[in-house]
């Protein structure tokens, strides 16, 4: 299995301690963040990551290197120009061959069964699987809607009509991880900044199938000095445990 770790952002919430240094490679216990996710990514089984950069993106690529050192093999992607999520992924749609893969959001710290997730995709028959998780503060992080049968039905108010529905569709946030088969990238443009997101809509208004799997472990989005704070915090306590 292979997956794409998105690493291009440029950190502007956590400044200034990523004035000189690259969000994921801000300290976390004995490892940069984003060695979290590649080890937690090599546990269950994916052999080969992408990770796409940008700002300060010398100094990921030469403290990660070809990956050897963490047993997985690790590939780069340049953006010179910011292409967001949806171009990101899009340029390097070949490394995929095909096969459906894991997305990660560079910037977050979970403890989740990936294995799990990707066997759930398979069987769901779906043209992608979003990692969702309630959240008090739903609202503030977007709000995503699904179905009884946990099939997304609208992100952010767009997507498909709940057609006559007789429960209330449940509400929750993106946890920033999703499965995604190459199908949905047939409507990213190539060479242009785009968000995934406008390819999931694309898709839930022609009634594809997009399944939904519910996070219940340790998740932080570590993107404000508060949330990053909170994470040494967890990690010290033991609250947060190294992927074994």
């Amino acid at each position: 299995m292979k997956a794409m770790v998105l690493s291009a952002g440029l950190g502007t919430r956590l400044r200034p301690l990523t004035d000189f240094i690259p969000k994921p490679l801000l300290p976390l216990g004995p490892y940069p963040l984003v060695i979290w996710n590649i080890l937690l990514l090599r546990k269950h089984g994916i052999t080969q990551v992408m990770m796409n950069l940008h700002y300060l993106g010398e100094q990921i690529q030469k403290a990660i290197g070809d990956g050897s050192h963490w047993g997985i093999q690790v590939f780069f992607s340049n953006e010179p120009v910011l292409l967001g999520t949806g171009g990101g992924i899009k340029q390097v749609e070949s490394f995929f061959d095909g096969e459906p893969f894991f997305v990660i959001n560079g910037d977050i710290i979970f403890d989740l069964d990936l294995s799990a997730v990707m066997t759930h995709h398979n069987q769901a028959e779906a043209i992608a699987t979003m990692v969702l998780r309630d959240d008090p503060d739903v609202e503030q992080w977007g709000i995503i809607e699904t179905n009884a049968a946990g099939h997304v039905m609208t992100i952010n108010g767009k997507g498909r009509s709940a057609g006559g529905c007789s429960t209330p569709l449940d509400r929750r946030m993106f946890a920033g991880i999703h499965v995604i088969d190459p199908a949905l990238l047939s409507h990213v443009p190539q060479g242009i900044s785009s968000s995934i997101i406008d390819a999931y809509i694309h898709w839930l208004e022609r009634r594809a199938i997009v399944s939904s799997y519910p996070l219940f472990g340790y998740w932080s989005d570590v993107g404000t000095p508060t949330r990053y704070a909170k994470v040494q915090r967890d990690f010290v306590s033991g609250v947060l445990h190294l992927p074994e």
